[in-house]
């Protein structure tokens, strides 16, 4: 008996500085802080998480810079996924810088590097070879030439017929390239997996707004929409309508960098499996329950 086909990952693969800080930030002097250097990445970070909660084959199409080109290819190797890593000439690996506080709330700094620069040469028409699903990472979108490299994706994923899903990443990118915009490109995709604050802000709606009807204005446009809410849960949205509310997990929270993805690596995992919306949002859920009880985002 054949398993599910595989997830194509198209995204980002970044160096993450994370540094947990249980002051509050002094000003102009010391703080103290756990600070450790790991792999990351919205588009990695998912990829992994699929590949430790599922049995489908994990394909990632990042671009890296040449300093730590062969550390992030074993980190994503040992965990599951089988890499094509374009190594860039010009630019380093993307650093993100998370300060991660007691609640566990971050707050990046972000230097895309190389992870925006992938480009329409980057793609190859064979990585859907036996593809069941391709999953892009949001931030493509926020550069012109990852931004174009997305949407070749996404067009040869759909003559395929393969289902394509988005994380639209980042509220702050989102509103810098302007929420239509995004929703121009991403036309087509079968699933949209933003936040609340994404949900609202590309519904245009405003903050008082309730996620709820925001995420079901989205389902117009996007047939399933899963708005995930942190410790609230996830809201699963399709056809103008909310069709499932998912509990999440009780967790310990100590850094809360890469829930999403993780939600996003074991919704997609559980969906290649044959689990209904409802379901996924449940393992996706158990994914980011166990990613914040950690540093970083990785499994």
């Amino acid at each position: 008996m054949t398993g599910p086909g595989a997830l194509l990952v198209v995204g980002d693969v970044v160096t993450d500085v994370v540094a947990i800080h249980p002051e509050p930030l002094a000003p102009a002097t010391d703080t103290a802080a756990r600070i450790r250097t790991l792999p990351g990445g919205a588009g990695a970070n998912a990829a992994c998480w699929a590949a430790r909660t599922g049995t489908a084959e994990v394909r990632l199409l990042a671009r890296v810079g040449a300093e730590s080109a062969r550390w992030h290819e074993r980190a994503l190797v040992d965990a599951g996924v089988r890499p094509r890593l374009v190594v860039d000439a010009q630019e380093p690996t993307g650093t993100v810088v998370a300060l991660v506080g007691k609640d566990a709330e971050r707050t990046f700094l972000t230097d895309s590097g190389a992870s925006l620069r992938l480009c329409p040469a980057d793609w190859t028409p064979s990585l859907l070879d036996g593809a069941a699903h391709l999953h892009l990472s949001g931030y493509l979108f926020f550069a012109d030439s990852s931004r174009e490299l997305a949407v070749i994706a996404l067009r040869a994923a759909r003559d395929r017929g393969v289902q394509v899903s988005v994380d639209p990443a980042s509220a702050g990118f989102l509103a810098a390239l302007g929420p239509q915009r995004f929703l121009d490109a991403v036309a087509g995709v079968d699933v949209l997996l933003p936040n609340e604050d994404e949900a609202r802000l590309l519904a245009g709606l405003p903050d008082s707004a309730g996620v709820v009807r925001a995420a079901a204005e989205l389902s117009r446009l996007v047939p399933l929409v899963v708005v995930t809410r942190g410790a609230a849960g996830a809201l699963i949205a399709e056809r103008g309508r909310i069709t499932a509310e998912v509990e999440a997990e009780p967790a310990l929270a100590l850094d809360s960098t890469g829930a999403g993805d993780a939600f996003t690596g074991g919704f997609l995992a559980a969906r290649l499996e044959g689990a209904d919306p409802a379901g996924a949002a449940r393992a996706g859920c158990r994914a980011a329950a166990l990613a914040v009880t950690r540093p970083g985002g990785r499994p």
